[in-house]
């Protein structure tokens, strides 16, 4: 079986033996992963963790627990302490691209050595969205990396996780902070990962404006960006841009004519 399959059979198992009809919430702790996975008979992971990580952020839910899920609604994993978690009913709203959007060229100021031996991952992708200055042009804020990774830990949430942090200041003086998320090649954005990135600026940067900030690589060494906002209904998207890196050349006066013509917003 492959390992896959092992964590769809673990977590449906868990689930299974919780859900009841109604329920929005259904919470569980690490040790059951081990439990389940004996009574399954199954290999466990070495590391439990990668489980609840692979349903947080590389893959969806398995069908027959979001089958549970009411119309426009979906199941997700949120934390809930110190290995503990919770399934989660929210607004099944999908963190993609819009494929529908104009691509804004930008000289590439990405450094050769750096490209050249660049992955398409997400530290290649935070690269060039550090080295493009990408969030001060989508934000409009002068920004700076203060930290990667930062790995903390937050009441009620346990050990959280940003890919980024930025601090930045605008022409009023005002500061902010951006944690930023940043997904490459398959994986997906999670409303997890936002609701997280939140939190972490409300314990961390308490005095600070948090502007969430998301990066996913798309085809063509284009580059979309998300913004977010918090609200009694969760999460949502406040701001969509996507950013194609080109050789200075291809920026044309035909483009630079059309930006002209763009509404400010």
């Amino acid at each position: 079986m492959s390992r896959q399959k092992i964590y769809v059979s673990i977590i449906e198992k868990i689930f299974r033996s919780k859900f009841k009809p109604g329920m929005r919430e259904v919470g569980f702790e690490r040790e059951e992963i081990v439990k389940f996975g004996k009574v399954l008979k199954v290999d466990l992971p070495k590391n439990l963790g990668d489980l609840v990580y692979s349903f947080r952020y590389r893959a969806a839910l398995p069908a027959k627990i979001q089958a549970t899920a009411g119309e426009g609604e979906a199941w997700i994993i949120r934390p809930a302490g110190r290995s503990k978690y919770r399934f989660v009913l929210v607004p099944n709203t999908p963190l993609v691209p819009n494929l529908n959007m104009t691509a804004t060229k930008v000289p590439d100021a990405t450094p050769g050595i750096v490209a050249k031996y660049a992955f398409n991952d997400e530290q290649a992708l935070l690269a060039k969205v550090r080295y493009n200055r990408l969030v001060d042009i989508f934000t409009g804020v002068t920004c700076h990396s203060l930290q990667n990774h930062l790995r903390t830990t937050v009441p009620e949430m346990g050990q959280v996780e940003t890919d980024e942090i930025y601090v930045g200041v605008d022409k009023k003086g005002i500061h902010y902070v951006f944690p930023i998320q940043a997904k490459g090649g398959t994986d997906r954005l999670s409303i997890v990962q936002i609701e997280q990135d939140f939190a972490v600026c409300a314990q961390k940067f308490p005095s600070l404006i948090c502007r969430p900030v998301a990066a996913q690589f798309m085809q063509d060494n284009v580059i979309a960006l998300f913004e977010f906002e918090q609200s009694e209904n969760g999460v949502s998207i406040a701001a969509e841009r996507h950013y194609k890196l080109v050789p200075p050349e291809e920026v044309t006066e035909a483009d630079l004519a059309a930006y002209r013509q763009r509404t400010s917003d």
